[in-house]
């Protein structure tokens, strides 16, 4: 938002989705933004009548379960994501982390309320992780298992084609989404079209089924059947898993796309379905065992599983590149260690592959389709990490509307305490969950969880101590003047984080007695918004006679690149030797100390291993390698 007063630009694109942009976008939008929740009435209604705690298919029953199906993507998607946190944008960009840097809580003290909150908003990201596994687990898998509701014969290859399915997926993201992209709009057009035909197929059967729009059944449901009623929760949350992804994808696309996809094409879709689905319970009961399949002629199965199977492997591919997009937003907020990341479009900066989380999900959601086996026992496990992720969302919003923007701070309240109610609700409903299945994304989010703040905490230790050997910017001259170096012609840059001399620096003088002509010392920032344009990348700040200080800012969505910015400052008139030119940074070697304040000696283990296997700097900051020079430091911590 660009005031306090106001909601500000419309997404990413800045109020460009107008006009005759806003049609492409939508469709771009459908391909990428709504895979996840438009493929689940594959499983979630099922899930309600045929899972862990299913409900007996009763009329009143199968009014009540629809219609809290159905009010959950009105009150959840319609009105909390697209109406009230997708107002929330960080200079366009939505998701979790984009909340978090409005707060800008980065520089807060420990154990203040920011610091409480970015806590518990790494932790939601966290949780993505988890959810980054299971989706395509059971997306895929769900879509596969259609075979053996044509014939038990197909029965032992699902497992096999769904692992075949996942491995190929993960196999070709170094290849990059772009090609396959443009094909993810209109596969899902058709899809939630034929979702539409089913659902009218069906409705057809048992037309009184439209009553479920009245929430009254809802309410009647939850107060009449008791622990039943609650539990039935966890399997309806399944319809609105895919939620958070309309906000994390905002700025793709902007707001305008989203809603107008969502309201004009994707909701009426799903209702449909879900009704279509409901009415042929009610018709023919407990001969349905898996409603989404049964609802197609028996000409059309076949078909409609391999378009299921398409449609799932988009919803996949738009989780996977959440994980990617996620990553790379952390590490550039210094929450996690530096780590390769893979440029695959010289078009769409979005557009990245990071190979050590790619390999890692692909051995995670393998592992649950072998592990778990089917669907319905996956479904078990899903549903924790993205409601608890809700729940952190709504609370962050909170804050963000009151703190940042200004809005009244009752009707927020008011507005958030709705949304809370029924956020803590499915959370409680999913928390059953744990034993069977549950268990898994959580621990996968406190083990993000614990990377993110040792390497966090870690860094901040390391720099700490560092910083005790840092001089002043004062010193430095007075230094150089009293008891000067050997000069030596070109360019020397010490990357330093300070606005101090760093350490490295005096270190080098000490021991060489030798220097370049001209030093230029160089902070790169990541600022708390997503893109800094190019004309505010570099500031100078002149100390003395062929020294000078060099901040160099970025977003938290782009990649820093030291040479291309001092190439950049030199086209501007900044008097810079970009021929001879040599970078000095540090490579630091942790040792763990008892003696040393700071962390746990196993979490100092843990992150002196992350140190280590962390992605050089070299590479992080686009140095050319043939021009660096590395300084080795020994630091207890």
């Amino acid at each position: 938002m660009s005031s306090p007063a106001s909601p500000g630009p419309v997404g990413g694109n800045n109020g460009e989705d107008s006009g005759s942009r806003l049609p492409r976008l939508t469709l771009a939008a459908l391909g990428v933004v709504f895979g996840d929740i438009g493929t689940s009435p594959i499983y979630a209604l099922r899930e309600c009548f045929y899972g862990a705690n299913p409900v007996p298919p009763t009329p009143e029953d199968v009014y009540g379960v629809l219609s809290l199906v159905v009010w959950a993507l009105i009150v959840v998607v319609s009105i909390k994501y697209l109406l009230f946190v997708m107002r929330a944008d960080n200079k366009g960009e939505g998701g979790i982390v984009a909340l978090v840097a409005l707060l800008n809580p980065w520089r807060a003290e420990r154990g203040s309320l920011r610091y409480v909150l970015m806590l518990l908003g790494l932790f939601g990201g966290a949780l993505l992780y988890g959810d980054g596994t299971i989706t395509p687990a059971i997306s895929v898998l769900s879509a596969v298992e259609g075979l053996s509701v044509a014939t038990a014969a197909f029965e032992p290859y699902v497992i096999p084609v769904t692992v075949a399915i996942l491995a190929g997926l993960f196999v070709l993201q170094s290849r990059g989404t772009g090609d396959v992209g443009a094909l993810f709009g209109p596969v899902i057009v058709l899809w939630l079209l034929v979702l539409a035909a089913l659902g009218v197929r069906g409705i057809l059967l048992h037309p009184e089924v439209l009553r479920a729009f009245d929430p009254r059944y809802a309410a009647w449901f939850l107060s009449h059947r008791g622990a039943l009623g609650f539990l039935v929760l966890g399997a309806v949350f399944l319809a609105v898993t895919g939620a958070e992804t309309l906000y994390a994808d905002m700025g793709h696309f902007g707001r305008r796309p989203i809603r107008l996809a969502w309201f004009s094409l994707v909701l009426p879709a799903l209702l449909l379905n879900y009704f279509g689905q409901g009415a042929l319970v009610l018709a023919r009961g407990a001969a349905v065992h898996h409603p989404f399949y049964q609802l197609a002629p028996a000409w059309a199965l076949y078909p409609l599983v391999g378009l299921t199977t398409a449609a799932t492997i988009i919803a996949s591919q738009a989780v996977i590149s959440g994980s990617f997009s996620l990553t790379h937003q952390l590490v550039a907020l210094g929450q996690l260690p530096r780590l390769n990341i893979v440029q695959t479009s010289t078009e769409e900066q979005g557009q990245i592959y990071v190979p050590m989380v790619n390999w890692m999900l692909m051995i995670l959601t393998i592992g649950l389709v072998l592990g778990f086996r089917s669907s319905s026992a996956l479904a078990a496990a899903y549903g924790i990490a993205v409601s608890a992720t809700m729940v952190i969302t709504t609370v962050l919003a909170y804050f963000v509307a009151v703190d940042r923007f200004g809005w009244p701070q009752w009707l927020t309240a008011a507005a958030c305490a709705v949304f809370l109610s029924v956020d803590v609700a499915f959370f409680g409903a999913n928390l059953i969950k744990i034993e069977d299945g549950g268990w898994y994304p959580i621990a996968v989010a406190l083990v993000a969880f614990t990377v993110m703040t040792t390497w966090a905490r870690g860094r901040a230790l390391l720099r700490q101590q560092l910083a005790v050997d840092a001089e002043s910017f004062d010193v430095l001259v007075k230094r150089l003047k009293q008891d000067p170096p050997y000069r030596i012609p070109g360019t020397a840059v010490f990357m330093t984080g300070e606005d101090r001399a760093p350490p490295r620096l005096m270190h080098h003088l000490e021991r060489h007695r030798v220097l370049q002509e001209r030093l230029l010392l160089v902070t790169v920032t990541i600022e708390d918004v997503p893109r800094v344009p190019a004309h505010e990348r570099a500031t100078f700040y002149g100390i003395a006679p062929g020294i000078d200080r060099i901040v160099l800012r970025y977003g938290y969505m782009q990649q820093p690149n030291v040479p291309l910015a001092l190439k950049l400052a030199e086209k501007l008139g900044y008097d810079i030797d970009l021929e001879h030119i040599t970078y000095y940074v540090g490579r630091e070697t942790p040792i763990p100390d008892q003696k040393v304040p700071g962390m746990a000696q196993w979490r100092d283990r843990l992150f002196g291993f992350l140190l280590r296997n962390a992605r050089p700097a070299t590479a992080y900051y686009g140095l050319p390698p043939e021009d660096v020079v590395e300084l080795g430091f020994q630091v207890r911590i």
